[in-house]
């Protein structure tokens, strides 16, 4: 059962989320569909209120777990990591945090996961800002699999109910999420 002070964090994020990151009208997402609705994460993440009441909520959501990390596909998860990596700190509980780019670098260290370095072994979970069809935190995964650490969560703000936790859960991965579209669009 979810304490009072994560309720409250979750109802002033609902109100943030529907006031200036709902959008209205004819999109077409990352997933080549179309929508009548966007959710634009970074206005809320990249906000000083958004970012504190996103960290403070995942960081209840993963409460007594054990991890090494936690970090995401880049661009949606930039943001929440930072303030996740931040506010841990200052809850004197500090999280590693990493960021999972779309392909290596061809330069410098030549990485595609970037951060504190992670190791085979690693227990990390994954976080982004809205998943639709799961295709970025599953190539995320793919990085990540590939250097041998292990994930088996993810957690977005936004799970859009068209496909991810399906196509998450046939590689191991359980998907939580804030919010889904159905409470959005209620």
């Amino acid at each position: 059962m979810e304490n009072l002070k994560a309720v409250e964090l979750k109802e002033k994020l609902f109100k943030l989320l529907n006031k200036v990151a709902l959008k209205r009208g004819d999109f077409v997402l990352s997933s080549g569909k179309k929508s009548n609705y966007y959710l634009d994460g970074r206005v809320i993440t990249l906000t000083p209120e958004g970012a504190y009441l996103v960290a403070n909520i995942i960081l209840d959501m993963i409460k007594g777990q054990v991890l090494d990390a936690i970090g995401g596909p880049t661009l949606g998860a930039d943001p929440i990591v930072g303030a996740l990596a931040a506010l841990s700190y200052v809850n004197q509980q500090p999280i590693k945090t990493f960021i999972v780019r779309k392909q290596a670098k061809e330069h410098g260290m030549s990485r595609q996961v970037e951060g504190p370095e992670l190791k085979a072994g690693d227990h990390v979970i994954l976080v982004d800002d809205v998943a639709t069809s799961g295709k970025a935190i599953l190539e995320a995964k793919q990085a990540l699999d590939k250097i041998g650490v292990i994930v088996t969560q993810a957690i977005v703000i936004v799970d859009r109910e068209e496909g991810a936790v399906e196509s998450l859960a046939k590689v191991g991965l359980k998907l939580q999420s804030i919010f889904s579209r159905t409470d959005l669009l209620k």
